[in-house]
């Protein structure tokens, strides 16, 4: 079985480089060209979808993260369960930072485009930045969902052992709270001077 792994290992590395570099010689390669030929529509509408598919997974991410520990340590201190239900508010702000952006992006464009109007260098400039835009916000969402959901899971523990930790740790929360809101301010900085497609 060794000999195999190896064998294939030994076959890919020197036959990808050489169909590349075939490729590349005799012009039916360009490195760009999935770029140029990709509709900037398409580029635009998948950075709202991933915009919004992302944010709304990271604010599930930390409220399931948070409401299992809610429960649990409910469990042994009943007090606690009105009080941290703070840490999933915290946590649906991220998916409604992404609903937002998906509705600022989604304003930038309209349904009147013709064939030959859709491939200019605007459309291309809009398309692309409203993809990276996209992007940007739904991995800060993403990211500051779970990194909420996890210091709320942590307050609700801390709370049930001492109920003065509570407001110490919901400090620490609301900055972790703010990660997804830079995502939500870098987005609109990058598409700031796009236009509508045209």
């Amino acid at each position: 079985m060794g000999y195999l792994t190896t064998y294939l290992a030994a076959y890919g590395t020197v036959s990808l480089p050489t169909l590349l570099l075939i490729l590349y010689f005799t012009d039916n390669f360009h490195p760009f060209r999935f770029l140029r030929e990709s509709s900037p529509y398409a580029w635009a509408m998948t950075g709202i979808g991933l915009c919004i598919g992302m944010s709304v997974s990271g604010a599930a991410w930390g409220i399931y993260i948070t409401g299992a520990s809610i429960l649990g340590a409910g469990v042994r201190a009943p007090r606690i369960t009105t009080k941290n239900l703070i840490s999933i508010i915290f946590c649906e702000v991220t998916a409604i930072y992404g609903v937002i952006i998906s509705i600022v992006f989604s304003a930038k464009i309209n349904g009147s485009l013709g064939e030959e109007g859709l491939w200019t260098r605007d459309n291309y400039f809009t398309g692309h930045l409203i993809f990276w835009g996209g992007i940007t916000t739904g991995l800060c969402n993403l990211i500051g969902g779970a990194s909420v959901g996890i210091t709320g899971a942590n307050a609700a523990v801390a709370d049930a052992a001492d109920g003065q930790l509570f407001i110490k740790i919901l400090i620490v929360e609301i900055f972790s709270s703010i990660i997804p809101m830079f995502g939500l301010i870098v987005a609109l900085l990058m598409t700031a001077s796009t236009k509508e497609f045209a």
